[in-house]
């Protein structure tokens, strides 16, 4: 698709059109944005809730399609601090653009955030891994084919050409690898692929992912950290390892499997996420 100038001054002024929207069912903007990624959602039930607002109720909005995304923002307090969670996101194989894919990430930030903390489930293609290990993503790698970048720039938002040497902050990584450390949670590094989905890939394909350096594979996430860093938002990105991607043993994936090691995950990435959010809120207040 050819992004014009116009498209962008709409797409802009929808962002603006669902911000004030927001601005007029809260008291505070929260600097903390949270993204619930698949199997995720249990977080969500511990947040103690002030506003709760349907993606389908504010202007502009895209719709979530997926089960198990709910597809609202929840405004409210995480272990005493502010913060917004979005119960759901979009994904590029819904039929989205990038630009569509990031809308919330927009609104958030034009909301005053400025730290994101993500969270996705993605399968492991590093063999030292296993199904329902906790990773701490380091670094990316997009191969996805488009960003949501691609067209004329916002220059309100953020530069032409964004630097992306360090797209996941030194200090909330070091704040989640010290959690993980206090609380004997067993947490890997790596660097997160990202391709459109919706298809899982074949045995060769899992080589080549492996080969380019990728240590997990999954259809989110670097489109919502590109569009967070261009409006100069931190990130932090935890992914769900859901099931293994060996290319030499590979099994066709078991759904059932691989919710069970969502399940077995969930309650390590809530501490994780807890204790960042606590520590942020220590360190701003």
């Amino acid at each position: 698709m050819h992004y014009t100038s116009d498209d962008l001054h709409d797409y802009k002024e929808r962002v603006d059109e669902a911000t004030d929207a927001i601005r007029d069912e809260i008291d505070q903007p929260p600097a903390i944005g949270i993204i619930l990624g698949t199997g995720a959602g249990a977080l969500a039930e511990e947040i103690d809730p002030e506003t709760t607002l349907s993606y389908e109720d504010l202007p502009g909005f895209p719709p979530s399609t997926m089960e198990m995304h709910e597809g609202e923002l929840i405004f409210g307090t995480l272990e005493g601090v502010p913060v917004v969670a979005m119960n759901g996101r979009l994904h590029l194989y819904e039929g989205y653009t990038a630009h569509e894919v990031v809308f919330p990430v927009r609104v958030l930030g034009t909301l005053g955030i400025d730290t994101l903390l993500l969270s996705n489930a993605a399968g492991g293609m590093d063999p030292h891994h296993d199904a329902g290990d906790l990773l701490l993503v380091t670094d990316h790698i997009n191969k996805q084919g488009t960003n949501p970048l691609i067209g004329p720039n916002v220059d309100d938002w953020g530069p032409r050409f964004l630097d992306m040497s360090e797209p996941y902050d030194p200090a909330l990584r070091e704040i989640a690898e010290q959690t993980a450390l206090d609380h004997g949670i067993a947490l890997r590094k790596g660097v997160y692929l990202s391709v459109k989905g919706p298809m899982l890939e074949t045995e060769a394909e899992y080589r080549y992912m492996r080969d380019l350096g990728g240590d997990v594979v999954g259809m989110s996430t670097v489109p919502e950290v590109i569009a967070a860093r261009h409006m100069d938002v931190r990130c932090m990105a935890l992914s769900v390892i859901t099931d293994e991607c060996l290319p030499d043993d590979l099994d066709p994936i078991d759904v059932e499997a691989a919710m069970a090691a969502a399940a077995e995950a969930r309650p390590k990435l809530s501490r994780i996420m807890k204790d960042v959010v606590q520590e942020i809120g220590t360190t701003t207040s």
